[in-house]
């Protein structure tokens, strides 16, 4: 119950439009009665049961009262104007009672309509910036399907299942209470016999909607898996037909797909198990009404008369199919919180990099940067430990070692993307957890060993992120990364799309882009994570040149893979199992024969 109010809290900005479509559905209900309310005098009179009215009755608010000021004025009808007159009256009324009533639904979904897109566009939203917020920790335990089923196929199913049945929800309970007072007024006793029998449908279905929900988690889950699977397939597509791996991961899709119908196809045989019971219910009811209404008409006393009797099983009638709709929306209701439910886990998932709120501005970076007792695990293990290191304005300093010693680690401390586990990074003395997030990063630009473009033209990826950098900005930082040739060469130049993840363009290109949109950032500080190290010869150095024209005047962290291209560093820093073992220039740790010496050792063999 928690979560549906959790998705009815997205439903609070627009009471506006939900108070509209409550109106109209009230209207809906109103002239619905208004026209079944105009059979009992109708039958009454026309067959003769009663005596023509002649008087007119007393102004009253009652149902009674109603049917008097009805039977009155048809009366009237009928000895002015005789009964056929009568019968076209009466079906040019219910007529006019039907279109006012169909106007009314149409208004109510209408209003309703807006309610429901909107709600479910707000959860997209808050599920989309909170996947931007969450720590990259978060996504490493996470499969990259199960995000995307989490942000697309789960939101829809709540679209579907609960927002799609939001106004059933309102509006059978009125029109179920209202049908209910009418009849109640019509026959106490009668109506009595109703509400005994109609609970016992309510246990039956709510027995199977419980169950459903449960199905519907795990059947989601399934999915989640399903779209893992071809995420994986399609990004390792090269590696499966390289190791012949075609029949292997086609059986495995094929496992989890079997899987994932069989939960389904209980999912579903459940569900359409709603409409059949709720249907043969439905009509075990109105027997049961009909046997112990016509004993009321057939007695001796005779409490209720036949054309109330009729006019009252018609009424009881038009409740059943909202009791039906109620019913199927509660299972479907149930299927849509197994969805909601995923949602929650990512909307309530922990913001590991949390700003303060107290957080301060920084603007600038002026002295030094500067890791003090460093230490950092990301489950028990340390991965790095006792990291002593100052790092001064404009200089070079570089990150070496072997794979797994840490240098990527203590490169992603420095913009926050983790959080120090011990010990404390500072950026002119000021510790980087009490500044404003986006002013740390601010000062930064990263170029990793991967270049991460995206699916859009050479300039917004370039200029990623802010829209005021001109065309002549673009250029310029192009340049200065030896990217400008090649791009003028494509056949719409900077606005030329460079498809998925930049699938058109060579590495050496690829990176260069990466490298030009560091550079049209300015920052005064310069990570680069292994940026040279997956490309050949050619690109290498049109890529290292790039880096020293980007480097000049800046502070820069340089995660170095080939040690031929730090040579020049300031201070290498030598690490091995997350520790550093040596530092200094290259001269003088070749001179040691230590660490260094040994990786440049091996190196010229390569």
């Amino acid at each position: 119950m928690k979560k549906f109010k959790r998705v009815l809290a997205y439903i609070k900005p627009y009471w506006g439009l939900m108070g509209l479509n409550i109106i109209f559905n009230v209207l809906t209900i109103v002239f619905s009665l208004f026209s079944f309310a105009l059979l009992i005098p109708f039958l009454n009179l026309l067959f003769g049961i009663e005596e023509l009215a002649v008087e007119k009755p007393a102004f009253a608010l009652s149902t009674k009262a109603f049917l008097d000021f009805l039977n009155y004025y048809i009366s009237d009808i009928i000895v002015s104007q005789g009964k056929i007159a009568a019968l076209a009256y009466i079906c040019l009324i219910i007529l006019t009672a039907f279109f006012f009533r169909n106007l009314a639904r149409y208004m109510a979904m209408f209003y309703m309509a807006g309610v429901r897109v909107n709600a479910v566009r707000d959860i997209r939203n808050q599920l989309y910036q909170k996947l931007l917020i969450l720590p990259l920790s978060y996504f490493h335990k996470q499969k990259k399907g199960d995000i995307i089923a989490r942000t697309t196929t789960d939101v829809q199913e709540v679209e579907y299942s609960i927002m799609n049945y939001l106004e059933i929800l309102i509006r059978d309970p009125i029109t179920i209470i209202a049908y209910f007072a009418f009849m109640i007024s019509m026959s106490p006793k009668l109506t009595l016999f109703v509400l005994i029998i109609l609970p016992l449908t309510g246990l039956i279905i709510g027995r199977i909607g419980r169950s459903l929900r449960k199905q519907s988690t795990i059947g989601q889950a399934k999915f989640a898996g399903l779209l893992a699977i071809i995420e994986e397939s399609i990004s390792g597509l090269r590696i499966i037909k390289a190791f012949n791996a075609i029949f292997y991961s086609d059986n495995k899709f094929r496992s989890q797909n079997a899987d994932y119908s069989k939960i389904i196809l209980s999912i579903y045989r459940r569900r359409d198990l709603s409409s059949p019971m709720s249907e043969f219910l439905s009509s075990a009811v109105i027997i049961l009404v009909l046997w112990f209404g016509g004993r009321l008409v057939l007695s001796d006393n005779q409490s209720i008369q036949a054309a109330d009797f009729i006019t009252y099983i018609i009424v009881f009638s038009q409740i059943i199919p909202p009791a039906k709709t109620f019913a199927q929306g509660y299972y479907s209701i149930q299927k849509g919180l197994a969805s909601a439910d995923r949602i929650f886990e990512v909307l309530d998932a922990e913001e590991v990099i949390e700003e303060k709120k107290d957080a301060k501005p920084i603007v600038s970076f002026s002295k030094e940067i500067e890791y003090r007792n460093v230490e950092f695990a990301y489950n028990a293990e340390a991965v790095l430990k006792n990291i002593d290191l100052k790092i001064r304005k404009g200089k070079l300093i570089a990150l070496v070692g072997e794979s797994g010693g840490g240098k990527s680690t203590m490169a992603d401390l420095l913009p926050r993307f983790y959080d120090v586990t011990k010990g404390a990074i500072l950026i002119d003395g000021v510790d980087i957890r009490d500044v404003v997030i986006s002013d740390l990063r601010g000062l930064m630009g990263i170029v990793s060993q991967e270049s991460i473009l995206f699916n859009d033209s050479v300039f917004n990826n370039i200029a990623f992120g802010d829209k005021s950098f001109t065309e002549e900005e673009v250029i310029q930082a192009a340049k200065v990364a030896n990217a400008h040739d090649f791009i003028s060469d494509m056949e719409e130049g900077y606005q030329t799309n460079i498809g998925d993840r930049g699938q058109k363009l060579s590495g050496g290109q690829r990176q260069r882009l990466s490298i030009a949109r560091a550079v049209l950032a300015n920052p005064p500080i310069l990570i680069l994570d292994e940026a040279t190290s997956s490309l050949d010869t050619e690109s290498e150095k049109l890529v290292q040149e790039a880096l020293a024209n980007v480097m000049k005047d800046r502070t820069s962290v340089v995660i170095a893979h080939r040690l031929s291209t730090i040579m020049h560093a300031n201070e290498i820093i030598v690490l091995k199992k997350g520790e550093i073992v040596e530092r200094g220039t290259h001269t003088e740790l070749i001179q040691t024969e230590g660490v260094y010496k040994r990786l440049q050792d091996l190196q010229s063999f390569e």
